[in-house]
């Protein structure tokens, strides 16, 4: 058995004295273990770094073996990534995220996403909007996609500016205002045909709010698990940032 892909790394864990067991996210084939020799050895290091992109051949006798990989470098971005505490906070919970895909299931689109999201992540208000997406496109993909596209009341598309923390369908300012003490807030960056534009503190706490309800009953929960200490420090940089970035020039 053989293949070649790219995939970007999600995690490494040392094997015996100097091997390394690679989990990455591929394009083709899905969240892929493998096994690299020499993966734990100085010259290996640098390139098994979570959110770097490699190009892997995989390699077993049966399908169902672990398998040995052969990895070529892409692109690099850990060096950038953990230059700040909101890029290893957010590598490390998109990697977490990741891993909630079945193994060996090909999702091509999370993938693409990761990939967008990885490039992009040097600004922190940036990153936490991509982080957002991709907590929303995970959703969706492990069958718990919100409807946001029209007001499930009235059927509107038009003016949506709160979700029904129930049904996880958006709801209009009209149809929701007697309850919204009672409804999450939709962004501006999340609404149909809307972009990020100019981003304030509540738009990003409301984005995490939103998708971390949904992520923590549908997904988490169900497995036992709660979210990941690496989200809240993802979310505790983007507030310091966003609290310094508040204060006047003297």
């Amino acid at each position: 058995m053989e293949w070649t892909d790219e995939g970007i790394v999600l995690g490494v864990r040392r094997h015996g004295e100097s091997s390394a067991i690679v989990e990455l996210l591929t394009r083709a084939h899905g969240r892929h273990l493998g096994l690299v020799r020499g993966g734990a050895g100085s010259r290996m290091r640098p390139l098994l770094q979570p959110g770097n992109s490699v190009s892997a051949v995989w390699r077993a006798r049966l399908d169902e073996h672990l398998g040995t990989y052969a990895i070529e470098g892409l692109k690099l971005r850990a060096a950038t990534l953990l230059a700040s505490s909101h890029g290893v906070y957010g590598v490390t919970h998109l990697a977490s995220i990741a891993r909630l895909l079945p193994e060996r299931d090909p999702h091509e689109d999370i993938f693409a996403l990761l990939e967008h999201s990885l490039d992009d992540f040097d600004d922190i208000g940036s990153a936490a909007v991509h982080l957002i997406h991709f907590e929303l496109a995970m959703l969706a993909e492990l069958g718990f996609g919100l409807a946001l596209d029209n007001c499930a009341v009235t059927g509107e598309t038009t003016d949506l500016i709160y979700v029904s923390p129930k049904s996880g369908g958006a709801v209009s300012r009209g149809a929701g205002e007697p309850w919204r003490d009672r409804l999450l807030r939709l962004p501006p960056f999340l609404r149909q045909g809307e972009t990020a534009g100019d981003l304030t503190e509540q738009d990003l706490q409301d984005g995490f709010r939103l998708t971390g309800l949904f992520l923590l009953r549908h997904v988490l929960e169900p497995r036992g698990q709660g979210h990941s200490d690496a989200r809240a420090g993802f979310i505790n940089a983007l507030m310091r940032q966003q609290a310094r970035a508040a204060i006047p020039a003297p």
